[in-house]
Order: C-alpha cells, then sequence, then structure tokens
C-alpha cells in the first residue's frame, strides 16, 4: 500500500507542471549531503545542483551532515519542518542496501519522496595480473577450478563494492574470499599488491588505463568511452538487475508535488547541458537521469536485488 501510494505521489509530481507553478524558489536551497565533502555524491551533488539552482534563479546551500552511513543526514532532514526548500542526496547504499543490514532511522518509502536520479559512478571489475584470466568467463572458471583461492578487496564490509563481489559469486557458482579494508583506496592498494586478486571499485580505473591491472568488465549499463574494449559485466551474463553507485535527491515527504516537478525539470535540464556532461565525466561519473516515477521504481528494483544478495550470501554488519 505504501508503495502505490508513494508512486501515486510521484505521478502527481510529474502531472504538475500542467497546472500553475508555484513562485518557487523564494529562497536559497537547502541540499543536505549527508557524506563527507569531497567524495563522489557530494561531487555529484555540487556538479548538478548548483547548475539547476543557477536556472531556478537562487543560491543553494549545500550542507554537509555525515555519519552512520548517510543516516544522521536523512534523519536531519525527515525531522526539518517542511519548507518546500530542503532536500536531502541519496545514494544507493542508503536506500537500497543498509535498510537490509540494520534499523535505520527512517522509511525511504513513507518519509521521502524521490526527485531525480543524476548520476552513476563508473566502477570496473579488476584483477592483480598474476590471475590468468582475461575475460570473465575464463575467471569464472579458473575459480570454478580454484575454488577459495580468490580473495577479493573492498572498501568494507556490505559496501556496494562488496555485494559486487558476492553478487557474481552467486550468479556464477564460484566462492571468493571476501576481505574488506577501510575504503576503496586502501583496498585498491591491496590489489596492486598482489595482497588480494580482484576487486569491483571505481578506484581501479586509474591503475587499468597505467596497464597494472587488468580490467575485466565495467559496473554498468554501457561500455565507458575512455576503455571502448573492456565489456560491461552485463554483457558477459551477470548482473542483469542493476545495483550501480548512483546519486539522486530526495524531498522530505510533504513536498509540494509542483516544487518536486520543478526541482526535477531544473535537474534534467542541466543534465543535458555539455557543460555539466563534461563535469560529470571529468569526476569519474556518467549522467543516468531518471524522472521521479522511474527512480522509485529503479530503487525497488534494486533494494530487492541487494536484499536477495545479502540474504543468500548471509552478510551481516557487526
Amino acid at each position: 500500500m505504501r508503495r502505490r501510494a508513494f508512486a501515486a505521489s510521484a505521478l502527481a509530481a510529474l502531472a504538475a507542471p500542467a497546472v500553475a507553478q508555484p513562485a518557487w524558489p523564494t529562497k536559497p536551497l537547502r541540499m543536505v549531503i549527508p557524506y563527507p565533502p569531497g567524495g563522489p555524491s557530494d561531487v555529484a551533488t555540487r556538479i548538478v545542483v548548483e547548475h539547476a539552482a543557477r536556472s531556478l534563479g537562487q543560491p543553494v546551500v549545500f550542507d554537509n551532515k555525515a555519519g552512520a552511513s548517510g543516516m544522521i543526514g536523512a534523519e536531519f532532514v525527515k525531522n526539518q519542518p517542511i519548507d518546500d526548500h530542503t532536500f536531502l542526496t541519496t545514494t544507493t547504499a542508503m536506500v537500497c542496501i543498509t535498510r537490509h543490514l540494520q534499523a535505520i532511522p527512517f522509511d525511504p518509502e513513507k518519509d521521502f519522496i524521490t526527485v531525480s536520479r543524476m548520476t552513476t559512478s563508473w566502477g570496473v571489475f579488476a584483477l592483480h595480473p598474476s590471475v590468468p584470466a582475461r575475460t570473465v568467463a575464463e575467471f569464472v572458471a579458473y575459480a570454478k577450478a580454484n575454488p577459495g583461492k580468490i580473495n577479493f578487496g573492498s572498501s568494507g564490509m556490505a559496501t556496494i563494492t562488496h555485494l559486487f563481489g558476492e553478487m557474481l559469486s552467486l550468479e556464477a557458482g564460484i566462492r571468493m574470499t571476501h576481505v574488506p579494508y577501510r575504503g576503496s583506496a586502501p583496498a585498491t592498494n591491496a590489489l596492486l599488491a598482489g595482497e588480494v586478486q580482484a576487486q569491483f571499485d571505481q578506484t581501479c580505473l586509474p591503475h587499468v588505463k597505467a596497464g597494472k591491472l587488468v580490467g575485466l568488465a565495467m559496473l554498468a549499463e554501457v561500455r565507458h568511452p575512455d576503455f571502448p574494449d573492456i565489456p560491461t559485466l552485463r554483457e558477459a551474463g551477470y548482473g542483469k538487475d542493476g545495483g550501480d553507485s548512483w546519486f539522486g535527491i530526495l524531498a522530505p515527504a510533504g513536498t509540494s508535488p509542483a516544487v518536486v516537478a520543478k526541482l526535477d525539470q531544473a535537474i534534467a535540464a542541466s543534465l543535458r547541458t555539455a557543460e555539466i556532461g563534461e563535469k560529470v565525466h571529468n569526476g569519474g561519473m556518467r549522467v543516468t537521469y531518471l524522472n521521479p516515477v522511474d527512480f522509485r521504481a529503479s530503487i525497488g528494483t534494486e533494494a530487492a536485488m541487494f536484499g536477495d544478495i545479502i540474504k543468500r550470501g548471509d552478510i551481516k554488519v557487526q
């Protein structure tokens, strides 16, 4: 019932442009980013929303409220009085993964309205050159012949970089050993040193380009324009249900549907410009815009997929 109500709310937001637009915004927008400055969610939000806000005639205040895997910022926005000017950056982890691992202080469907999905990070399935595989099929065959011999590093337990490895293990019927690190960079350093043999992360791309690591597959729906010879994981027959690391905008429940529609339109227009497309690309991402209804549907699909991976993989956080 809640999903149907949520979808109805999003549909109303899309229908709003057919009626008179509100005199909005009337003051600066407040964009709460529930992660530290400089990370991909912070970069994506600042690039896109600053441009969108200019077209709306108001500045935007970026407010980083990091902590607890994004939960501190999300709870803060949820508890603010509705003013039609306060919004929240969201990520795959926040609304599709964490809910399956621990109690969270908000209901992704009841407490927030989807505005726009903006961008998605480029991730790559990379190997240490010592692994005798240069395609996903060769890797799967090698892993099946050597169960437990492959260690894959991640940025931490139950992160998306961990769950991609679990997803491939479950889909391909192989057994790999997960080695969590405190962040993507330490995991990549471990891969470069040969301490682990595989990783599923954006941070591997520069080393693939330099020839220090082997890129087997892009963790995306399309090939990376700078790496046209690396196929997607989906082309190899795995990861068909999505699960990319994307960044989007939510509004607290109760925000005017007309306001949601107007902000979505401004974000969509910004993402269509060559200027923002280039900045997004230089930031290690690609434009993957979705409107409110499609964004909500994708969250539902990916939340179910990650929930299944977590359950089947018996993944828990301590």
